[in-house]
């Protein structure tokens, strides 16, 4: 590791029980993670009736790790008998792993562009016609999957089976941070995540942190950045843990990494 990187402070936006990793290894490359959780994950109860129209569904789409983990939860600690023509699909790696992990296989899941936009290219999900589809999800996710599905002819329904919210987090120690200048890097994965860190700091706050470097694992994230004034910004080519990383140590060591703005 460059001196560059080493004693880096960098700014972990996860929730609480998803920042584990990626501070891990940060810890292990030279920097110095700095916990704020910008979001909290909370499970939600679907009615029986939404659960058992779920697994007679012809596919269920999972838009996320979270969205498997509390699936798994809401169906009582373990995923039910399925039945024998349902698909399933994964908008991530990640989201895929978390199922395989879970005993279930995976039909389709994107070969490289990690999102809904990526999952809607594959071919599986260009034939849609008359299947009922059920993607899980949080609450009030982003509706692009479901209306090109439906555009598709597909019958279209949702699994929500957590919520996100802001977080009750004192930012005192953050504010000292940026006016002491102590970060050296934001790291962010969602847009939600993105706004709720603007909102829980005052406007001297949240100007020192679009001084900041960015390091955002989406395109659709970098625009929103760029629209509330981060000046720079770089994506990972993947959103996982080691992706942020790599481009973390990149960025923070001076070098063009060919993505950021």
């Amino acid at each position: 590791m460059t001196p560059g990187f080493k004693g880096s402070r960098v700014l972990v936006t996860r929730p609480v029980q998803q920042a584990g990793n990626l501070c891990r290894l940060l810890t292990e490359s030279g920097a110095v993670p700095i916990r704020f959780p910008t979001l909290e994950i909370v499970g939600v109860q679907p009615e029986p009736s939404i659960l058992e129209a779920a697994a007679l569904s012809d596919w269920l789409i999972f838009t996320s790790s979270n969205a498997v983990d509390f699936a798994i939860r809401a169906f009582g600690g373990k995923m039910p008998s399925l039945n024998t023509q349902l698909r399933i699909a994964a908008v991530g790696q990640a989201t895929a792993g978390a199922l395989l992990q879970a005993g279930w296989r995976v039909d389709c899941v994107p070969a490289s562009e990690f999102s809904s936009e990526g999952l809607l290219a594959e071919a599986p999900l260009q034939a849609v016609a008359g299947a009922h589809c059920t993607i899980v999800r949080g609450s009030g996710g982003r509706e692009k999957l479901a209306e090109a599905l439906s555009s598709r002819g597909a019958e279209v329904g949702y699994l929500e089976v957590y919520s996100r919210c802001r977080p009750d987090v004192d930012s005192t120690e953050l504010a000292d941070h940026l006016r002491s200048d102590l970060l050296q890097a934001i790291t962010i994965t969602s847009v939600e995540a993105l706004q709720n860190l603007l909102e829980m700091l005052d406007e001297a706050g949240g100007g020192l942190l679009k001084g900041l470097p960015l390091v955002v694992v989406s395109d659709r994230i970098k625009k929103t950045a760029e629209q509330l004034g981060f000046k720079q910004i770089a994506v990972s080519g993947q959103p996982t843990d080691a992706a942020i990383l790599e481009i973390l140590t990149t960025l923070l060591n001076g070098e063009n990494s060919g993505r950021s703005n």
